[in-house]
């Protein structure tokens, strides 16, 4: 058992795959058991879920930086980039980076009946090519490899009157960074933020047009009056644009996601891009500012997992992720590994 920032981990040496999977904190992973036990035990009532929803959006909201009224609760990154996608304008022009991952450019690739293109950029010049478009689509950091996109050049556009939406799935839970100022900013759960698999949220800005694909009861106004018959009564917020929740995977993150929106963000990002940082210096790397580092050597992927190294493999090359539960100890593992 590991012990980071308050919390304890049963996470192994080695475990350097959050990019793919987060390792839940104990507190987190003993709500989701003790919501399964009751489930179990026939002892579970879907009013009782109404409060771990509502935590885990305030708690996302606080990370992101806006109010909770613009904060959508869905069950992954891609659902909800498709309520974005589905309400562009016909013929709208979308701009995304080359090599992205797909829950972010699929969603407006389907819209091509409508006349919406999407045109695929170096990410190097997202950020000065974003103006000639109406939307920007991109990651915040990019999940092959961990590069940071220019935020500031994307604010920029956005003032300048582009839309922008970021995926945040691979940076909220680490990255300090000012987000607030985009059109909607998602993140699915089970990475960084260290919930299940099953929820994502997306803060959106009111005047964002959306489409609200999958309303259901959860969606309306008053949602335990909104369980049969029409007329439809949307919520005045972004709770319209809801989903009825995966009780059980709300459970974890009403737990894993207070808790990382309490932490010193700065000693976060410190810790975890300290620990990338130092891993690729001693590959005789450069420093780069992104808690994603991508190996491209031969065989490294084979030489770390036979070190008990745990990565991925992302566009041929070993992906490793350093988190808040991880040290030293797994830096020295995986450099040991590649030596």
């Amino acid at each position: 058992m590991r012990s980071a920032f308050g919390q304890e981990f049963a996470v192994p040496d080695g475990y350097l795959n959050t990019a793919s999977i987060g390792v839940p904190p104990r507190d987190a992973g003993e709500a989701v058991a003790a919501a399964v036990a009751g489930w179990r035990a026939g002892a579970g009532r879907p009013g009782e879920f109404d409060e771990p929803v509502a935590l885990a959006r305030a708690a996302f909201a606080d990370l992101v930086g806006v109010g909770a009224d613009r904060v959508v609760s869905g069950p992954s990154a891609s659902a909800l980039v498709g309520l974005v996608a589905a309400a562009v304008p016909d013929g709208a022009r979308v701009l995304v980076a080359r090599g992205e991952f797909t829950s972010v450019t699929w969603p407006f690739a389907a819209q091509a009946a409508r006349g919406v293109t999407v045109t695929e950029a170096d990410l190097s010049e997202v950020g000065e090519r974003a103006a000639e478009f109406d939307l920007v689509a991109v990651s915040v950091v990019q999940s092959a490899d961990g590069r940071v996109v220019d935020l500031g050049a994307l604010r920029a556009a956005r003032d300048a009157g582009t839309r922008v939406v970021l995926d945040a799935t691979q940076s909220v839970g680490w990255l300090d960074a000012d987000l607030a100022w985009a059109d909607a900013v998602v993140a699915a759960g089970y990475k960084w933020l260290l919930s299940p698999r099953g929820v994502a949220w997306m803060a959106v800005r009111p005047e964002l047009p959306t489409a609200p694909l999958a309303a259901g009861w959860y969606a309306g106004a008053d949602r335990w009056s909104s369980i049969y018959g029409l007329p439809m009564t949307l919520a005045e917020d972004a709770r319209a644009l809801d989903t009825s929740p995966a009780w059980y995977c709300q459970a974890g993150a009403a737990v894993a996601l207070p808790w990382l929106a309490r932490l010193d963000r700065t000693a976060v990002r410190a810790h975890c891009v300290g620990l990338a940082d130092s891993f690729r210096a001693g590959l005789g790397m450069e420093p780069a500012g992104s808690a994603i580092v991508a190996v491209h050597r031969e065989g490294a992927g084979e030489r770390l997992a036979a070190a008990g190294v745990v990565s991925a493999a992302r566009a041929g090359a070993a992906r490793l992720s350093f988190h808040l539960y991880n040290t030293d100890v797994d830096v020295a593992r995986a450099l040991e590994a590649l030596a």
